[in-house]
């Protein structure tokens, strides 16, 4: 029995008609895994159809993890499992507890629509490059953090543009793309000039900004904030051998500094709130109760997943900025 069926009288577009036949080839166990399909030329010689028609098929089959190819050889069976019709590919910076929110929403809001496949770069563009070359062709959507990467958009235009979602950060460079992301700029300035009346007791800001893997908007929005309202201010690439002084409201986006500022506070036997400030990045619900509040600046990650899942499932190409705010507790 062949393997390929294609019908002139069915309203099935044809490509569609060869995914469908080598699908039930499969459930048949008419084909097995590796075993090689019949070629692009047979197809359309004996259809007569065009090798496009092929091809389209055949890629589809290959997003779908069903089949697999080798150049100059042919395509092969790659899987025998096949319940889902799409395969998502989520590349994430790093796994943390903001990231795990969105994550969760996502496969909330997708439901068993589709596979999802999730790997880390860890904001290395090696790794990076990696996993977006092994994954090109093997899916049917790709989701992306490229965080602040250089080289990053280069990497990702070698995806098939219709595809391709930007999640978290977005830029210049990828500004053609559909996204759900945050603007640190105007979030970082709007957020503070929320909390003015409050920074206004302080006689200077710090912003503790390493610049690894932090979002380099929120350096144009801390230094935008303070030119505009007369703060005197300073940008720190840590807080390592440093005391807290009185008067300083300290912004940190890296919880790890959070940590040594207070500890260093402490140290120092200085108040929140009385002797200095704290604004943290990203909210979480320890930061509720720790020191009877940590003012935050965050956006809802839940939100930022559920957007995108939504968005992915509906095909829309859209540029959405997920809002952030700043949540005034007793650390400022």
């Amino acid at each position: 029995m062949k393997i390929i069926s294609i019908d002139n009288q069915s309203n099935l577009p044809k490509y569609k008609q060869i995914i469908f036949s080598v699908e039930v080839a499969i459930a048949e166990k008419r084909l097995k895994r590796n075993d090689k399909l019949p070629s692009v030329n047979k197809l359309s010689l004996e259809f007569s159809i065009s090798r496009d028609t092929v091809l389209l098929a055949f890629d589809e089959l290959k997003k779908r993890g069903i089949v697999y190819s080798i150049l100059g050889k042919g395509y092969y069976v790659k899987s025998v499992e096949f319940k889902y019709e799409q395969r998502f590919f989520l590349l994430f910076d790093e796994l943390n507890i903001f990231k795990e929110d969105i994550y969760n929403s996502f496969l909330d809001t997708i439901k068993d629509k589709a596979q999802i496949d999730i790997f880390f770069h860890h904001f290395n563009i090696n790794t990076f490059r990696k996993l977006v070359n092994e994954s090109n062709g093997n899916y049917s959507k790709y989701i992306i953090m490229p965080t602040n990467l250089t080289g990053a958009a280069a990497i990702i235009k070698m995806l098939p543009k219709n595809d391709v979602y930007i999640l978290d950060q977005t830029n210049a460079e990828l500004s053609d793309y559909p996204s759900v992301h945050q603007n640190f700029v105007k979030d970082m300035y709007e957020a503070l000039v929320v909390g003015k009346e409050r920074l206004s007791r302080y006689h200077k800001l710090i912003l503790i900004f390493p610049g690894f893997k932090e979002p380099l908007g929120m350096v144009e929005g801390f230094e935008k904030f303070c030119v505009d309202y007369s703060f005197e201010n300073e940008i720190l690439s840590g807080f390592e051998n440093r005391f807290v002084q009185k008067g300083e409201v300290y912004i940190v986006p890296d919880d790890r500094h959070l940590v040594t500022v207070l500890e260093q506070a402490k140290l120092q036997e200085l108040k929140i709130v009385a002797d200095f400030g704290i604004i943290s990045y990203n909210d979480t619900a320890l930061k509720k109760v720790v020191e009877n509040g940590i003012t935050t600046i965050s956006t809802d990650f839940k939100k930022m997943g559920a957007l995108l899942a939504n968005m992915v499932l509906d095909n829309r190409k859209e540029q959405i900025e997920n809002q952030s705010s700043l949540i005034v507790r007793n650390s400022l």
